[in-house]
């Protein structure tokens, strides 16, 4: 019975933290009214919107990437930051074509997130199969490294966690 209420508890959850967030305020109305809003939409997805049921299979390895996202994102920030303060004629811009094992939306979605958000790389496109990625690069040093760096640091959890 509860799970036909609230098909997507987790994302009734996400969405109440958004909408508390964007109200900047946490009354007990905006609370109730973010529930009411979070239950009716993931009600809406359950019917046809969601593409794949979203099933978590190990959680605490999500605490753990999400650290690693952090850590890469300081490092990264610095290291563009040095790039770019620097000469230019440094810098070895280019695109690279990341194969992919995982086919779960959710996971795709989320690696292409964690790659674009760190500073130098920026993923460009998801081929039609969903079996690569084409990723620009600030500075590709090595091609290779970066590529087995992506699969093992980032994908290869996340097919750990959505059990792909």
């Amino acid at each position: 019975m509860l799970k036909r209420l609230f098909p997507h508890p987790w994302l009734t959850v996400v969405l109440i933290m958004c909408w508390v967030l964007l109200m900047n305020d946490v009354s007990p109305g905006n609370l109730l009214l973010g529930a009411v809003l979070g239950g009716v939409i993931s009600f809406s997805v359950a019917e046809g919107l969601w593409l794949r049921p979203v099933r978590v299979g190990r959680p605490w390895l999500l605490a753990r990437l999400a650290w690693h996202v952090f850590i890469d994102i300081i490092v990264a920030n610095v290291e563009v930051a040095l790039l770019v303060l620097g000469p230019t004629k440094r810098l070895r811009p280019a695109f690279i074509e990341v194969p992919l094992d995982s086919t779960h939306e959710i996971a795709l979605t989320i690696l292409i997130s964690v790659v674009s958000l760190s500073p130098g790389t920026l993923c460009a496109e998801l081929s039609d199969d969903r079996t690569r990625l084409a990723v620009h690069v600030l500075d590709l040093d090595d091609e290779a490294a970066l590529i087995a760096l992506i699969k093992s640091r980032y994908e290869a959890p996340l097919m750990e966690i959505f059990a792909c």
